[in-house]
């Protein structure tokens, strides 16, 4: 039953994306040029994973999270991600990415300002007006010229692809041979009308740069900057996928969402982390037998008022501190749980 199993939650780099069945006759896309492959995972991948990775080798998903995983993979669909803070829903995207060699996780902190916009790209207008301005201005001597540095109107279309730089959906939506993987953190953050404005990104696959189909007749071509801080051929002004992304949208649970986007979305609820998982993510931040040293501080943390809310970080921070203050004697052990008492409080309690 396992031999359709993509992401595996092996806990090793594996070449199972190279087994990834065509997407079904609706999901397919046609975007290019492609685009090259992404750098390796990135310093904030492997904070989340654990230091040299130990997370990977230690902490095994359920089966239904694997299981919806590989479904939102085979079916090029985003993945919907619930549950209590610090539940590791985020970590999920780079765990994926880790173990199929997908490259470096795009993020998309969502915040209640955030827009489509802010995830397709930005056009700084601003900036290409003011250094055509310059330009203009420069005297036409050698020496002027050189001053004022390369004129920007002699690039395709008016040197316009220098102003605009992709953001990580419209990066993760760039024609690839691979899907890459975009986290779009606490969706539940957002403006009321952002679940609904991703709706048609997320089914077409696509989107269109106004500003560059204006000028598709004199410049078809024009390269401009992905969020990797790569240059990139976006062509007629329009962005379409080949791979689909493997998006990740997280939420805390704070707010619904609408029915359209719901539809969209293979939905995955994380429930709170129980003692052996928990176990599992000490051992891998803090090394081979650290669950069994810290297993009165874990049981303490379990230890809550039915609809307490905890984060998995608030028993990582006392942890550690447990683990470098260096407390020994009975006066220092009475610290050691107060502290820890002070810094596992639910969320919930102000007081």
């Amino acid at each position: 039953m396992s031999d359709w199993l993509i992401y595996r939650g092996a806990g090793a780099p594996h070449d199972g994306i190279e087994h990834l069945p065509p997407p079904p006759p609706w999901r397919d896309f046609d975007g290019g040029p492609l685009v090259a492959p992404p750098a390796a995972l990135d310093p904030s991948s492997e904070r989340r994973l654990g230091v040299q990775h130990r997370e990977a080798s230690h902490h095994r998903p359920g089966e239904t999270e694997r299981e919806l995983v590989n479904a939102a993979l085979y079916l090029r669909r985003p993945l919907l991600v619930t549950g209590a803070p610090g539940s590791g829903k985020s970590t999920l995207a780079h765990s994926v990415a880790y173990e199929l060699g997908l490259g470096r996780v795009l993020g998309w902190p969502v915040v209640s300002r955030s827009t489509l916009r802010d995830g397709l790209y930005d056009y700084d207008a601003i900036g290409r007006l003011q250094d055509l301005q310059i330009a203009r201005a420069a005297p036409a001597a050698a020496e002027g010229a050189a001053a004022a540095g390369p004129d920007p109107t002699d690039e395709p279309g008016g040197g316009i692809g220098r102003y605009i730089r992709l953001g990580p959906l419209g990066t993760a939506l760039l024609p690839a041979a691979r899907p890459r993987v975009l986290l779009v953190d606490e969706l539940d953050k957002s403006d009321i009308d952002l679940p609904n404005d991703l709706l048609n990104v997320l089914e077409e696959g696509e989107f269109r740069i106004p500003e560059l189909e204006r000028l598709a007749g004199s410049a078809p071509e024009v390269e401009v900057l992905s969020d990797d801080g790569t240059r990139v051929t976006v062509r007629d002004g329009r962005v379409r996928c080949r791979a689909f992304p493997f998006i990740v949208l997280t939420s805390n649970g704070e707010r619904d969402f609408p029915a359209p986007l719901l539809r969209r979305c293979i939905h995955l609820h994380i429930p709170v982390p129980d003692k052996e998982r928990l176990a599992a993510m000490v051992r891998a931040h803090f090394g081979e037998g650290a669950a069994e040293r810290y297993e009165a501080v874990i049981d303490r943390f379990l230890d809550r008022e039915p609809g307490d809310v905890r984060a998995v970080d608030q028993l990582f921070n006392a942890i550690h501190l447990t683990q470098r203050a260096g407390w020994t004697d009975e006066d220092e052990e009475e610290t050691r749980r107060r502290l820890t008492a002070e810094l596992m409080r639910p969320l919930d309690r102000t007081r």
